[in-house]
């Protein structure tokens, strides 16, 4: 993959005080240098896909891909309907939260030189995806998450009992629709198993 150049020291340490509140996620996962807190590894691999979809990404960008699921264990999904409804009201509180955290943890005195709040303002809304489609930005983080989703995801998700062969394929293009032809064309290039092959292929050809 590629890299993304350094930050400006505050945003830097914007980075390390998100890392710090990820830190905390009770969830834990296995990753190659053994078991980290979920939200952890998952804000690392957003970056790691910055990097390809992106290399040139803003400060502000990279601090709104790092901090995309902040606090989100804070809010189960147990907590609200399981109906397509709730699922949406859901995902609106999980924005809605993140975004307006990400901004008061950006205004810590901690972090200096102080970064400016038409900036903070900027990354709070693109974590809420404001104007996903009229914003490069946003259609950025957009395609960033949709291909952490599959690269790293997908597998186990379409796994689970509850979900049949029909609503994975929904959901394969759900996805799809979401994402620019660049992003499109990264997740093209990744490595997937038969089986998630077998189901993308329905998914572009339906």
């Amino acid at each position: 993959m590629e890299a993304i150049g350094p930050l400006p020291t505050n945003y830097a340490r914007a980075i390390e005080l998100i890392d710090e509140a990820h830190a905390q996620d009770p969830r834990t996962t296995e990753g190659k240098n053994g078991s980290l807190p979920f939200e952890l590894d998952y804000a690392q691999k957003m970056t790691r896909w910055l990097a390809s979809r992106s290399p040139d990404a803003s400060p502000i960008l990279q601090l709104a891909c790092r901090a995309q699921h902040f606090r989100r264990w804070e809010i189960p999904r147990s907590s609200y309907p399981m109906t397509r409804p709730g699922y949406l009201t859901w995902r609106a509180k999980l924005k809605s939260q993140a975004a307006a955290q990400v901004a008061q943890l950006l205004a810590s005195p901690a972090i200096q030189p102080p970064i400016s709040p038409d900036d903070i303002d900027r990354v709070a809304a693109l974590i809420r995806k404001e104007n996903l489609k009229g914003d490069d930005e946003t259609q950025v983080l957009e395609d960033v998450a949709c291909l952490v989703f599959l690269d790293d995801q997908f597998d186990d998700f379409e796994k689970k009992p509850e979900i049949d062969e029909e609503k994975i394929v929904g959901i394969l293009k759900k996805t799809w629709v979401k994402m620019s032809p660049e992003g499109q064309a990264l997740a093209l290039q990744m490595q997937f198993s038969d089986r998630a092959k077998l189901l993308i292929q329905k998914a572009l050809e339906s």
